[in-house]
């Protein structure tokens, strides 16, 4: 199937001819390039948002008086780690305390106007109201999201997913339209269906996972659509570390001839950070709307260069505020100077992996991202599961891996091929079994890679 292409298919070649885009906000761009002038924002926001918080935040009153801090104990950001800190796991207790929706909430319940909930890839939901003014503060975010990715005025901007309850989906879109854009949803349809709604409406920009890039990018194959000839000349992708793992971008960029951008976010916490156009390969905070700290595990503050737990107090949702929240995260701040003059924190390669993911196997320490950054290099590799069980208290890895339609006819050659790969790289070696094309799970959301069986003790 081929399309008509107008002036979306003219500008998408000048955007490719290196055009650095230039914030039209310029008070943002002062911040972002004045760093004592961002911290000095920082603060004034910080006890903008403790004023309005306390006394009438119950979840937020009660740990400030058992840490014996009160509204005048923050006078510089450095006063901020008086606060303990705070995690998914004291989200979750206080809204099995008071359900539904836990005592996170600044204003009565009639001045809310939104309900998110979280994926639960990692435990279990949590639900997130916001007042009117909240949801601003999240548009807001996204309106500097799309403006260092470099998204343009001109640009169409297509959402391939259901809308249901998780912030990313909504607050991408909203942020869109509020900016201006010509958006598309994509929900309720089929991938075959969103295909031709996006060649069809000659969409710019897509917003996606990293998986549901490559499965939009196999169903089009199987088709017969070639989406190096379509007018999308932008995947802006987040929910996975796939973004910033260099062979699943050069594997989604190839594919589909168009510029991969990488952005972070939480339903709880908000979407705040993002990769620039000028800058590939990692991620800006946006330090005007948070404060970040990087963690070693022994909490001691990580120097630049040094990889940590990402740390974040978000200045603007007054209405449920999050302050010192653990995201799980690991990251690693740069230490070299920015080309482009930004003195906002770069997280060199992104999100590099959970606390929660990393694996243990015969003393090695093993995230998720890597296996995936090897099994990626293979392009007849079309999906893969990571399993992870325990057999006489020792964990072992498998890697279930599908070939393509093309490379099943060859499926041992591959997956020897693959073992080798994953043995030089890792260090050691791992179980490969190979399944039919077809048969594992695809997702137009997070996918979830990594599985964990029961527990197989041998006596």
């Amino acid at each position: 199937m081929r399309v008509s292409f107008t002036s979306f298919s003219v500008s998408r070649r000048l955007r490719w001819q290196g055009r650095i885009f230039v914030s039209e906000n310029p008070s943002i761009e002062e911040c972002w390039q004045d760093r004592d002038q961002l911290e000095q924002q920082q603060l004034q926001r910080l006890q903008q948002l403790i004023r309005a918080i306390l006394p009438r935040n119950r979840f937020w009153n009660d740990r400030f008086l058992e840490a014996g801090l009160s509204a005048q104990s923050f006078n510089s950001l450095d006063d901020l780690k008086q606060l303990p800190l705070c995690t998914k796991a004291d989200l979750v207790a206080d809204q099995e305390q008071h359900p539904p929706y836990g005592s996170n909430l600044t204003f009565p319940s009639t001045a809310f106007r939104r309900l998110h909930q979280t994926s639960g890839t990692t435990g279990r939901p949590i639900r997130w109201l916001d007042t009117a003014d909240s949801w601003n503060w999240i548009l807001e975010c996204w309106r500097q999201i799309y403006q260092l990715a470099g998204v343009n005025s001109w640009d169409r901007l297509f959402f391939p997913f259901s809308f249901g309850p998780f912030l990313g989906f909504w607050a991408a879109f909203d942020g869109a339209q509020q900016a201006g854009h010509f958006c598309i949803a994509g929900g309720g349809m089929t991938t075959s269906v969103r295909l031709r709604a996006l060649l069809e409406n000659e969409a710019t920009v897509l917003c996606c996972t990293p998986t549901y890039a490559l499965r939009m990018a196999e169903v089009a194959a199987a088709e017969g659509l070639d989406l190096q000839e379509s007018s999308v000349r932008m995947l802006i992708v987040a929910g996975e570390a796939g973004g910033t793992i260099p062979a699943t971008r050069k594997r989604i960029e190839d594919v589909w001839d168009a510029r991969v951008i990488d952005h972070w976010g939480m339903t709880e916490i908000g979407s705040l950070a993002v990769e620039s156009e000028d800058r590939p390969g990692g991620m800006y905070l946006l330090e005007t709307e948070c404060i970040a700290e990087i963690l070693l595990p022994d909490g001691s503050p990580a120097a630049a260069g040094q990889s940590g737990e990402l740390i974040l107090t978000n200045l603007g949702r007054h209405s449920s505020p999050l302050l010192r929240y653990r995201t799980g995260d690991i990251v690693t701040v740069s230490a070299s100077a920015d080309p482009a003059g930004r003195c906002l924190k770069w997280l060199d390669g992104g999100i590099t992996g959970r606390v929660d993911d990393m694996i243990v196997v015969r003393g090695n320490n093993l995230f998720p991202s890597s296996i995936e950054a090897v099994l990626r290099e293979f392009p007849e590799v079309q999906e893969f599961q990571i399993e992870v069980s325990t057999a006489r208290q020792m964990t072992e890895l498998c890697i279930v891996v599908e070939p393509t339609p093309a490379a099943a006819a060859k499926i041992e050659d591959l997956q020897q091929r693959v073992t080798e790969g994953l043995r030089q790289r890792l260090g050691f070696a791992v179980a490969v079994r190979m399944a039919a094309v077809g048969d594992l799970p695809r997702s137009e959301m997070k996918s979830r890679r990594l599985v964990n069986l029961i527990d197989t003790q041998e006596s």
